[in-house]
């Protein structure tokens, strides 16, 4: 039996076993505690004396921005153009009349044939009708100088070729009566152009508005008076009925101030219809004289104090100087004035009058002129230029035709076969071209040069508008004081 007081055995070497264990499993412990924080410093540092945390730097991926909207000003600029030409007397002598007549009617399309894909690349083509258009059912003939009377056709031709409008006021607007003024009209009409200078009623504008591109164009239309009568109106020394001379527009050399005033009138009534620029077109000055008169030069003067743009002449059969012309009552204003453009056909040859002596009455030209309209509603004359013309009368054993040619030198190469022209009509036409530009070169390049310069001005003054308006701000005006009100209000 056990003794009761022996105390229980111990299991000691268990027990040290165990103890062992569980101080490496502390230590192993420890050691994995130690390796964790050493990790953990490398990544997470605190700065000394501070509290704040370190974040390791990564680099964030990038991102696509867009750059903000910059909204550019956008100057004034030109957004139309009408360009006008014109030419000048379609002078219908006999021999030129009877070319057209084939297979027992007129056609005319041969005096137009070389002219026509100028004229038709115009916004607005015009001639001057230097004839009547009166039938043979009327009593009178088919005739030229010195009283023209003209087939229809002419008009077809001059339409088939790209022309809008006819002058019809001239010194042989009266040529075949009053029956023959009014049929002139109503032909010109009736074939879709429009007649400019003659009306058919006293109260009718005796001018015309052309919208072109946008562009409202006034034009107007004179010939002077022929002195045969004091009391009353002449064309060509023949009387004008007294209720057919309001219709006609024409003026007097010896009543200027007249003419002057009436033409101040319509230019006024031409801006109230909505005209933005302004073309006269006036039948004046002396026969074969290669300069302009006295009386020409103080007449244009006193046209461009009026404010006209542009001044285009005829009448004298022979092709005059161009000018640029300022004006006297506003230094801004300048007028590009041709003084005469020739003939566009007429059977007026070298050798065939008396008085002019050299070809010259072979010549005219294709007068242009270009108007422009900015984007803030103003219109300028933007430039001009000039085409030399000449009269060809062509004799091939088939008949004879006057074709009305255009000297562009840029084609002198094609004129053989382009124009069928032998080596001496090329040189006619070369002295043709000569002569011309001898006359008309000098204020041609000046028109162009002082038009180019006012265009580069405009277009640096609207760009400096856009995108530096400070320099053309104006100081805002002062309203008065309640003193200066009341010190007005109380002055005697």
């Amino acid at each position: 039996m056990p003794n009761p007081n022996k105390p229980p055995r111990r299991h000691t070497g268990l027990i040290v076993f165990l103890v062992i264990l569980m101080l490496l499993m502390i230590a192993g412990t420890a050691l994995m505690i130690k390796l964790c924080l050493d990790i953990t410093d490398k990544r997470v540092q605190v700065k000394p004396g501070t509290s704040q945390t370190t974040l390791p730097t990564v680099s964030p991926a990038p991102t696509e921005t867009e750059p903000p909207e910059t909204t550019l000003p956008t100057p004034e600029h030109v957004v139309s153009t009408a360009t006008i030409v014109s030419t000048g007397d379609l002078l219908m002598h006999k021999p030129v009349i009877d070319t057209g007549y084939k297979s027992g009617s007129y056609d005319f399309e041969s005096i137009f044939r070389y002219l026509s894909e100028y004229t038709m690349d115009a916004d607005l083509a015009v001639a001057n009708l230097e004839t009547t258009l009166c039938s043979t059912d009327n009593g009178y003939s088919y005739s030229g100088y010195p009283n023209f009377n003209c087939p229809d056709a002419l008009v077809d031709g001059a339409k088939d070729a790209g022309f809008d409008i006819l002058l019809n006021a001239s010194n042989h607007s009266y040529d075949t009566s009053s029956v023959g003024m009014h049929r002139t009209m109503q032909v010109i009409q009736d074939k879709g152009l429009i007649p400019l200078g003659i009306v058919e009623n006293a109260e009718d504008k005796h001018y015309i508005v052309e919208e072109v591109n946008g562009i409202n164009i006034g034009m107007i239309c004179y010939t002077y008076e022929t002195d045969s009568n004091a009391d009353r109106v002449a064309l060509n020394g023949l009387p004008v009925k007294a209720e057919d001379a309001p219709l006609i527009n024409c003026f007097d050399y010896n009543a200027l101030d007249t003419f002057y005033a009436e033409l101040r009138t319509r230019l006024e009534e031409m801006k109230a219809d909505g005209a933005e620029a302004t073309v006269l077109y006036l039948h004046w000055g002396t026969e074969y004289q290669l300069q302009a008169n006295e009386t020409q030069k103080k007449m244009a003067q006193k046209i461009c104090d009026l404010g006209v743009d542009v001044l285009i002449g005829g009448h004298p059969h022979v092709v005059q100087p161009m000018d640029l012309i300022s004006s006297t009552t506003d230094e801004d204003h300048k007028m590009v004035c041709l003084y005469s453009m020739g003939n566009a056909v007429s059977n007026q040859r070298q050798g065939n009058l008396s008085a002019i002596a050299t070809a010259h009455t072979e010549d005219g030209v294709l007068f242009s002129i270009t108007f422009s309209k900015y984007s803030d509603g103003t219109v300028y004359l933007e430039s001009t230029d000039l085409l030399p013309l000449w009269v060809y009368r062509r004799s091939d054993g088939t008949g004879n035709e006057y074709n009305i040619m255009p000297l562009d030198m840029e084609r002198r190469d094609e004129w053989t076969s382009w124009m069928n022209f032998q080596e001496y009509h090329a040189t006619a036409a070369e002295n043709s071209y000569d002569r011309t530009m001898a006359i008309v070169g000098e204020g041609l390049t000046a028109c162009q040069e002082y038009l180019k310069g006012q265009y580069e001005a405009r277009e640096e003054y609207y760009y400096d508008l856009a995108f530096h308006p400070e320099k053309y701000a104006t100081e805002p005006t002062q309203a008065p004081t309640e003193a200066e009100t009341t010190a007005e209000t109380v002055a005697p």
